[in-house]
């Protein structure tokens, strides 16, 4: 691929709008040209940004919202074949993405909670409302924890700072199913295959990435937070160094905003964890990570993964 116009980008994605973040990188003769972070915007018009801004070649997407199911949804829940079949068959207006507020609200047609906190409220409560034998069942076994990084949140919780549930909701919705129903052709991993075998002209290849992976998967550290400009702009060197090494080349913009830390503002983590996505979009494209997924049907067919990783999680379904 070394000689292909490929352009490769990352959406850190959020239930909040002005959190959501993108950023680009155009390979032209083995040189990754990036551009500096700039806000998603309208999601039903985000995709054909992407298509125009390729001239025709693959787009290599990561996103940080998931994509795919639990395990035991699925065998319990579904009647379609796959993740990419259930999602067709949703509409707009489905219950699916309407939030319970309590436990007695939650089904399968509505698996989403809680929409606020509630004194006695559990994980475990959850999961049986659901029929699953215990809370971990509410995980794909790419949300669960690793030896190189702690777990992520299973995907039908809404509560907390560390919660993908309405972000997904958001994605899904708002993003997913229009560019579905609109005929975009999107192709995703690792439901449709190996990632580097989807980059194909004209076709959008989407892959779920994790910021904490991402980190890893770059040998970078960082010391302190990333919700802090002064941590953010202490990786700056490594990071640099890092671009420089993989052959992608900052332009001005991109490259004063990652000495700055990306700058004082809130959405500041937003547009480092579109950089730091973007970095692991190339370094699997480039072929230094892997594209494929455990040898287990059920992530090809439901749960997924996260573009990237190796680490299996503890415990493995």
């Amino acid at each position: 691929m070394a000689d292909t116009r490929i352009l490769a980008a990352h959406a850190d994605w959020s239930a909040s709008a002005g959190k959501r973040w993108v950023c680009h990188a155009c390979k032209r003769d083995d040189i990754w040209h990036a551009s500096a972070p700039y806000p998603v915007g309208d999601p039903t018009r985000f995709l054909p940004h992407l298509q125009q801004t390729a001239l025709g070649a693959p787009i290599a997407l990561g996103v940080d919202f998931p994509l795919g199911l639990p395990r035991a949804y699925a065998q319990l829940h579904i009647q379609q074949p796959d993740f990419p079949s259930f999602l067709r068959s949703l509409s707009l207006t489905a219950r699916f993405f309407d939030v319970c507020g309590t436990l007695d609200d939650v089904s399968a047609d509505r698996p989403f909670y809680p929409q606020r906190g509630q004194k006695g409220m559990t994980r475990n409560a959850h999961a049986t409302a659901l029929g699953f034998q215990n809370a971990l069942a509410l995980s794909r076994a790419c949300d669960r924890a690793t030896a190189e990084r702690p777990a992520g949140a299973p995907l039908f919780w809404t509560l907390g700072a560390n919660q993908s549930g309405k972000a997904a909701i958001a994605a899904w919705r708002d993003l997913l199913l229009p560019a579905l129903a609109a005929g975009t052709p999107l192709l995703l991993w690792p439901f449709a295959g190996d990632f580097r075998a989807l980059l194909q002209p004209g076709h959008i290849a989407m892959a779920e990435t994790y910021p904490a992976q991402a980190l890893r998967l770059l040998g970078l550290k960082l010391h302190g937070s990333k919700r802090r400009q002064p941590d953010r702009a202490f990786l700056a060197p490594a990071l640099l160094r890092h671009m420089q090494n993989a052959s992608v080349q900052p332009d001005t913009d991109l490259q004063r905003a990652v000495e700055n830390g990306f700058g004082a503002r809130p959405d500041g983590e937003d547009q480092f964890d579109s950089v730091l996505g973007l970095l692991n979009v190339i370094t699997v494209v480039d072929g230094h990570a892997a594209d494929s997924v455990p040898d287990d049907p059920d992530l090809k067919t439901w749960e997924g993964w996260v573009l990237g990783q190796t680490a299996l999680p503890r415990p493995y379904p």
